[in-house]
């Protein structure tokens, strides 16, 4: 749009100069032939000039030439300015350089209207007539057109990189939220993974045990209490599933009283004594840091009571300075003399560890397994 304004705008003024050159009669004849020469060569170079204008940026190979065919504008119509009827020649003179101004580095810009200064001085040796008000006149017009044309210039450079700017911006939210949806996907993945890991797991463990007391005994009434159990476990899966919905959402139970329950359920499930304790003054945590801290909980307690069924198990909440930690400690069946460690593996295969350990890398926490004497201990660690 502003391209067909700046053609139109020219189109305008050289048919204005035009006419007065061509309607306007002065005293010589061989002014006038001059004056016209001059216009018939100003025309196609400002012709010219323009297609390159409107191309530049688009790798035309006559682009180094505008500089040159401005300076023969400048100095051609400043020479014509000088003639007696030659007034409207000034008019393509501000054109050429108010463009010196709008396209063209300060350093090189400024040589447009001192060349048309200089035509007007160099035409005014010959004539001896009015050449000091015609020099002030081409002073006082064209270097303001290349400052006002250098303004422009100014101007149209901030906004290409205010576009450019705004458009990296733009490309930037694009992909930060686009790592945010990959980061929640995650998140949600971690979730039905550790929720499903924790509720099929006890499951499976409760199945195994009914298979043993059918195969083993025959016992059907302690089969039936052991269905009835593991029908409450799947229950209590349900409910879990539940509860990590209302965790994504961040409607989670203050962490004390969630180990709280784990701790009761699990003595209720496996008929193993859990004892937990809170040491330090509770404080709330972020979402994240809860949930990395009850899953930890979680896949503990399920290791326990595959490889170590009914033996005592003891958690301990610690609010320090420097963050949370969780430290649950459970008592290997045979004190751990067969040399065999229970890991954080469950039905997954091993998954429970790097799971966890990816959740709580993520917060900059910490987790640690490891025998220690006859126990088996789990550590996790969230900073403050």
């Amino acid at each position: 749009m502003l391209q067909v304004v700046n053609v139109a705008v020219r189109a305008v003024v050289i048919a204005l100069v035009g006419f007065f050159t061509f309607a306007t009669r002065s005293t010589g004849a061989g002014y006038e032939a001059v004056q016209i020469a001059a216009f018939a060569i100003a025309v196609p170079l400002i012709g010219s000039w323009t297609i390159a204008e409107n191309s530049l940026g688009r790798g035309d190979r006559y682009e180094p030439l505008v500089p040159y065919g401005l300076g023969l504008i400048s100095l051609i119509c400043g020479a014509a300015y000088e003639l007696p009827s030659g007034g409207p020649m000034l008019a393509l003179c501000f054109m050429a350089s108010l463009s010196a101004g709008r396209r063209l580095p300060p350093a090189r810009a400024w040589i447009v209207p001192a060349l048309g200064v200089a035509g007007v001085a160099a035409a005014g040796l010959l004539d001896h007539s009015g050449i000091w008000e015609s020099i002030g006149y081409a002073t006082v017009l064209l270097p303001p057109a290349t400052v006002l044309g250098n303004n422009i210039r100014v101007h149209r450079v901030d906004a290409e990189r205010s576009a450019e700017l705004l458009a990296k911006a733009e490309h930037l939210r694009e992909e930060q939220a686009q790592v945010a949806t990959l980061q929640e996907r995650a998140r949600i993945a971690r979730e039905i993974h550790d929720v499903l890991a924790h509720s099929l797991g006890a499951l499976g463990l409760q199945i195994e045990l009914i298979r043993a007391v059918l195969t083993d005994s025959g016992d059907v009434p302690h089969a039936v209490e052991l269905l009835d159990q593991a029908h409450r476990m799947a229950t209590n899966g349900l409910g879990e599933t539940r509860q990590a919905v209302h965790a994504l959402r961040g409607e989670t139970l203050p962490l004390p009283d969630g180990l709280a329950d784990l701790s009761v359920a699990h003595q209720r499930r496996h008929r193993a004594p859990v004892s937990f304790e809170v040491t330090g003054e509770p404080r709330p945590l972020p979402p994240d840091a809860g949930l990395a801290i009850t899953r930890t909980a979680q896949e503990a307690l399920v290791n326990t009571a595959k490889h170590a069924p009914h033996q005592p198990v003891a958690m301990r909440l610690d609010y320090t300075g420097d963050g949370t930690s969780l430290v649950v400690t459970s008592h290997l069946a045979d004190g751990g003399r067969n040399g065999r460690d229970p890991g954080l593996s469950t039905v997954n295969s091993g998954y429970g560890l790097t799971g966890l350990r990816e959740r709580l890398l993520l917060l900059r926490g910490t987790l640690s397994a490891g025998r220690r004497g006859g126990d088996w201990v789990v550590e996790a660690t969230v900073p403050r």
